[in-house]
């Protein structure tokens, strides 16, 4: 179950006419937190990513699922049920026991999905998968929404990394 304080930041996302993905990423970041915090692990960032947008659908943010060919088939159904869940109004009580085992499960894996490293990593793979032209896109939205210090330290970073990659 999601906290409260998540529920209403997805909630002012929405009512702001946020995108869904943007919704979802404050799901996301609780589940990074909980991580963090110690509550319970993950194998990956990307397993992290992927637990947190399940809630987010559960939640009843409108993230339609991925589309054929993105993914597996089994994690688009899942999605898909997901969705479904969360679009009805409430119903069936949670199992126990499957909610306890799957803590449990998730309670014996590391804590390191939540490092820095492994995030920005994670982001980086994920960029590179998306294509030279939608980054520089990202890269221009970037310039457009980033005050003058955030432009200024932008390029200090961009700077330090050209050297460093030398």
């Amino acid at each position: 179950m999601p906290e409260k304080t998540t529920l209403e930041r997805a909630r002012k996302d929405a009512r702001e006419g946020k995108a869904p993905s943007t919704q979802a990423g404050e799901f996301v970041r609780e589940e990074i937190d909980h991580i963090r915090e110690g509550k319970h692990g993950a194998r990956s960032a990307k397993q992290a990513i992927a637990i947190g947008l399940s809630k987010a659908r559960r939640a009843g943010v409108k993230l339609a699922p991925p589309k054929k060919g993105k993914t597996s088939e089994k994690t688009r159904t899942q999605a898909a049920r997901n969705y479904a869940e969360g679009q009805k109004s409430p119903g069936r009580k949670v199992s126990t026991t499957r909610s306890r085992a799957v803590s449990t499960a998730l309670k014996r894996e590391g804590r390191r999905a939540a490092s820095p490293s492994a995030l920005s990593r994670q982001a980086h793979a994920s960029a590179r998968r998306r294509g030279a032209a939608n980054r520089r896109l990202a890269a221009h939205k970037a310039i457009r929404t980033k005050a003058t210090a955030g432009l200024r330290s932008a390029a200090r970073k961009a700077a330090r990394t050209r050297v460093r990659g030398r």
